[in-house]
């Protein structure tokens, strides 16, 4: 059985009070046996994540990280440093990273590479838009930007990704695809990683994020290959992403 991952992605927004809130919710909350959370929190809040979140079984990520390991880049963060905050997981190839600051396929696999390299857990970020959706070309979208990755990593690397299918013209949109729409794609991907192998297909989690909310997380959860959920403004209401956590149970 895979474990369910619930991540929250705070993406630019959050403050020191919001961190406090969740660490005196989380301390409280009962989670669901089997159920793994974490949150991506912005740069300047991951050491007082860390912290606050310290008693609780949360873990925590970054959103994005340079893919090189130091050198004259003001303003980029490595994955040494994230690793040495106390992170677990970043998100590579988010649709706004790679719409906003033109990452193209290139440069979200150096950046898997550069977490790989620190023991960092990628979640790989895979999605089309709605033009690409309207013109069907869902799946060579997606698994294009899979495979971009995927082979050029070992099988050992392949083991240590989570994938994230978000459908761009469901996020931050309050559209949202079908339990059907999503499970759909969700199984085109499983199918795409069994021809690298068995075990790839079987046990790696796949996300879905597209404006999962506390309404339609559990019937999004139930989807047989749906993992989990990259939750984008839910996360930031304490009770609501309780909610959606609680549903993955």
């Amino acid at each position: 059985m895979r474990t369910p991952l619930i991540a929250g992605n705070w993406k630019m927004n959050g403050s020191l009070g919001l961190v406090e809130s969740f660490g005196q919710a989380f301390s409280r909350a009962r989670l669901p046996a089997g159920v793994e959370v974490a949150l991506m929190v912005p740069f300047p809040y991951l050491g007082a994540v860390v912290d606050t979140l310290a008693a609780t079984p949360v873990a925590v990520g970054a959103q994005t990280l340079s893919d090189r390991p130091s050198g004259a880049f003001t303003g980029e963060v490595s994955g040494g440093m994230l690793t040495e905050l106390g992170a677990r997981y970043v998100l590579v190839g988010h649709s706004e990273r790679r719409s906003l600051f033109h990452e193209d396929d290139e440069a979200v696999l150096a950046r898997v590479r550069a977490a790989l390299s620190c023991g960092l857990v990628p979640v790989l970020c895979l999605g089309e838009t709605l033009e690409e959706r309207e013109a069907e070309r869902t799946e060579a979208v997606v698994l294009g930007q899979l495979e971009a990755v995927l082979d050029a990593l070992s099988p050992e690397e392949r083991e240590r990704l989570v994938i994230a299918y978000e459908p761009v013209w469901a996020i931050g949109t309050g559209r949202t695809a079908t339990p059907q729409q999503a499970q759909a794609v969700h199984a085109a991907i499983r199918d795409r990683l069994e021809r690298y192998a068995g075990s790839l297909a079987h046990g790696l989690r796949i996300l879905y994020g597209g404006s999962m909310n506390a309404n339609n997380a559990a019937e999004l959860l139930a989807q047989p290959d749906i993992d989990g959920g990259l939750v984008g403004g839910a996360s930031l209401k304490v009770d609501d992403f309780l909610a959606i956590c609680q549903s993955a149970g």
